[in-house]
């Protein structure tokens, strides 16, 4: 279910990403920020907070302990 749920997040965020709604708005945030630069950096923050999600519930730690016991065998065998 994790997965699906992240996969989902991705694909949103992929697609949020493609912004055509700002192009042509000249509408300022806190009287002085573009809304469209305000958007990306809304966007960068919710592309750092899924990415702290990915490597903490789909990071593949199999691989990581391969790697381990493969170096602790090498270490031994010298």
């Amino acid at each position: 279910m994790k997965r699906i749920l992240l996969v989902v997040a991705v694909v949103a965020l992929y697609i949020l990403h493609q912004d055509i709604w700002f192009w042509r708005s000249s509408h300022l945030v806190f009287g002085f920020i573009p809304i469209g630069l305000f958007y990306h950096g809304c966007f960068s923050v919710a592309a750092a907070l899924l990415m702290w999600l990915l490597v903490t519930f789909a990071w593949p730690s199999h691989l990581e302990q391969e790697v381990e016991e493969a170096e602790r065998e090498e270490g031994g065998a010298r």
